[in-house]
């Protein structure tokens, strides 16, 4: 006869209350715990066990053959949520979470259930929703006289505050506590495991190193809680791009690593690269301040650049150097040229001490040139380092390199001295331009050099314009206001330089007395391309110049398109090599004794990609033949080299520019031993102004392409198809 679901049900609650005690008094014969029982010590026992149940630091359960209960601690029962009856001829493992879905690696309740056997102290995670503790679930079979399976009795605690603190402190172990990234021992496993199965896999993993600029700055002017605020923004803004919080660290102080698996092209690893630089650039608000700080980032990829973490990590750590000691605020891809680039570098920080009393130092002049009449109305100061062994040294390195070592403030103080004695020789009222460096601004005593030279050497104020970038706001300290002011009280000009550069706020034009706004070239640069919004923003700040009663000089016209572009927007000044390169200050005199410079503008009828002059040696394969050639001008979609005589237009070479380096080119124009090639696939950015392919050849298929066909040059990659396949 089938029990009816009520019955059940009263059978079940009956047996609930009897419970885990009642079942001990009926192997003793009796049912209930008060009832009497056979001697004072089982009597003793359960009062004790019922104590324990009820003072919670445990509690008990049973199950019947089938794993359903039949009882379970009422306290308990309430914690999940619920009533002892509402649970009783529920299955057991129903009140616990599966343990595959919280990582754990051991045994699974249902497992140990179904093979009858025992079990302590194991741990499982409530069911129940609200409910987050943890359980510590021991049991034991229980059979009948037969030998026959009858159920499970058993016991639980609480170890919700035990599990708890093991968790905090594994974080501890693996996450960094301030951000809550992955720290330097977690990331560290986490490339070396992933390099290991990818060598296997012969997949490529990246990784990128980024280094703050200007944290200290945030330490030292606002204090290290500021300090710490800020770098928990700074993560917030990582993972908002890169997305996956597990591949995001902070190795320590203002230092973080990126791992991008499965990303080899360059071309999205600068776009990622520029985009972190750009979103760290950004201001912060920093307990009521206003902080800007930057970053450099430093890219190595495997297996090109190392096939082991050391290795990479290693070759990161120099890209990085590179794209700091070349202005900061940039991305460099590693190339083992850096190595020979870094020992230089080191060799020209030693030079550069004796540069200036060696007289190895001297200013050349750009004419900033009124847009409309065709007129030079003043100069920009340049300085240029003529090494007596290397020859011209850009300013991009050696600037870098003086302000790391603290040598800024003598070449400043010598540039705006010289700048200051050649302009009061100059006919008329044209003014010179003087870059301030960051580092000069924060010295107090900038404004007794400023008047120091204009004493000197006679020149009027307001013949002087000082030209200082937007990272001066830093903190907006009451330091600056009072340098802005003792600035303009000698009565020279001031200008932002670079505006829009990525630190640009409206509050700066409020607060600070600029005469000139000067919008930075890459606002200019694609400005003239189809669906650019460049213009718009260049329209933007000239409005918003003339309603401030300020003037504008647009920095990098090197196009007549560029040009009219710029006229048609009522941009006031023009700097540039559409009008002029930097001269000496000779070849100035000799324009200026007129009485009036006028500079016809000259140049490229439309703006094209960057050229750079240079003599690299490269190889260039044809029909399984490889060839040396020299490129003199490279370009992201074209090369001029030499090297092979009387070569047929169309023909198709791949140019192999080193280190797993191809790109297929056709040439266009040949003229005897030289020849124009155009790219097949443009190049892309490598960061610090130069080029670099999108791709590389990964070393696994030349490795393979060798040993299959020993003896040949790039045997595997002499057609298009080929490599690119590849």
């Amino acid at each position: 006869m089938r029990m009816g679901a009520a019955q059940r049900e009263e059978d079940l609650a009956d047996e609930g209350q009897r419970g885990f005690f009642g079942k001990i008094g009926s192997r003793i014969g009796k049912p209930r715990i008060d009832a009497a029982p056979p001697n004072l010590h089982t009597r003793e026992a359960l009062l004790l066990l019922q104590n324990y149940e009820e003072s919670g630091q445990g509690w008990f359960w049973s199950t019947d053959a089938k794993g359903r209960l039949t009882y379970i601690t009422d306290s308990v029962a309430q914690l999940m949520g619920r009533t002892s009856g509402q649970i009783l001829g529920s299955y057991f493992t129903e009140l616990f979470l599966p343990v595959d879905g919280h990582g754990e690696h051991q045994r699974t309740l249902p497992f140990l259930l179904t093979k009858q056997s025992k079990f302590d102290e194991l741990p499982l995670r409530s069911a129940f929703e609200g409910d987050d503790r943890w359980w510590a679930i021991s049991g034991r079979p229980q059979f009948d006289a037969g030998g026959r399976f009858t159920g499970y009795r058993g016991s639980g605690t609480d170890v919700t505050a035990q599990r708890r603190s093991a968790e905090d402190a594994s974080r501890l172990a693996l996450y960094d506590s301030l951000t809550g990234l992955a720290n330097r021992f977690n990331i560290s496993k986490k490339l070396d495991s992933t390099l290991a199965a990818f060598a296997q896999q012969q997949r490529s993993c990246a990784i990128m190193l980024l280094d703050l600029d200007r944290f200290k700055q945030v330490n030292d002017t606002l204090g290290h809680p500021a300090g710490d605020a800020l770098l928990k923004q700074v993560a917030e803004r990582l993972l908002k791009i890169v997305g996956d919080k597990e591949m995001v660290s902070r190795l320590g102080g203002d230092e973080f690593k990126i791992i991008l698996p499965d990303v080899d092209d360059r071309g999205k690893l600068g776009d990622l690269a520029a985009d972190i630089i750009a979103s760290l650039s950004q201001p912060y608000s920093v307990d009521g301040s206003r902080c800007i700080i930057g970053a450099s980032v430093g890219v190595a990829i495997a297996p090109f650049d190392g096939v082991n973490s050391d290795d990479l990590v290693r070759n990161a750590d120099l890209a990085l150097y590179a794209a700091k000691g070349n202005g900061r605020g940039r991305f460099a891809f590693y190339s083992s040229e850096l190595h020979q680039a870094a020992e230089v570098r080191r060799a020209l920080e030693e030079d550069l001490r004796d540069a200036l009393a060696r007289g190895e130092m001297e200013l050349h002049y750009q004419p900033v040139v009124q847009a409309k009449t065709n007129m030079v109305t003043g100069v920009e100061a340049l300085v240029r380092w003529t090494h007596p062994e290397r020859g011209v040294i850009s300013p991009g390195v050696f600037v870098p390199i003086a302000e790391e070592t603290n040598l800024i403030w003598p070449l400043g103080e010598w540039v705006l001295r010289q700048a200051c004695e050649d302009a009061v020789r100059w006919p008329g009222d044209m003014r010179v331009a003087v870059n301030v460096s960051p580092i000069q601004f924060a010295n107090a005593d900038l404004p007794k050099v400023v008047a120091k030279a204009l004493a000197a050497t006679g020149l009027s104020p307001d013949r002087l314009e000082l030209e200082i970038t937007e990272s001066v706001f830093l903190g907006d300290s009451a330091d600056t206001a009072q340098m802005f002011k003792a600035l303009k009280g000698l009565g020279v000009r001031l200008a932002l330089d670079d505006f829009g550069t990525g630190y640009s706020s409206l509050g700066y034009l409020q607060n600070a007395p600029f005469d000139k706004i000067k919008i930075d070239q890459s606002f200019v640069r694609g400005a003239t391309e189809k669906g650019s919004r460049n213009s718009a923003l260049i329209a933007a700040i000239v409005a918003l110049a003339e309603a401030l009663e300020m003037e504008t000089t647009a920095e990098g016209i090197e196009s007549l398109d560029q040009l009219d572009l710029i006229r048609k927007l009522n941009v006031s000044h023009v700097q540039g090599y559409v009008y002029s390169k930097p001269v000496g200050n000779a070849e100035l005199l000799e324009h200026a004794e007129a009485g009036s410079w006028t500079i016809k503008p000259a140049g490229p009828a439309r703006q094209r990609n960057d050229r750079f002059s240079l003599f690299r040696k490269v190889g260039a394969v044809h029909d399984n033949h490889r060839y040396d050639v020299v490129i003199r001008n490279l370009s992201a979609t074209g090369a001029f080299i030499e090297g092979i005589l009387d070569v047929p237009v169309g023909t198709q070479f791949v140019i192999d520019f080193g280190e797993g380096q191809l790109v297929t080119a056709t040439v266009r124009r040949s003229m005897k031993h030289q020849q124009g090639v155009e790219f097949e696939q443009t190049m892309v950015s490598d960061g610090n102004g130069g080029l670099c392919t999108r791709h590389r050849v990964s070393p696994y298929l030349i490795a393979a392409a060798t040993q299959s066909t020993a003896g040949m040059a790039l045997p595997a990659f002499t057609t298009t198809s080929d490599w690119k396949a590849a």
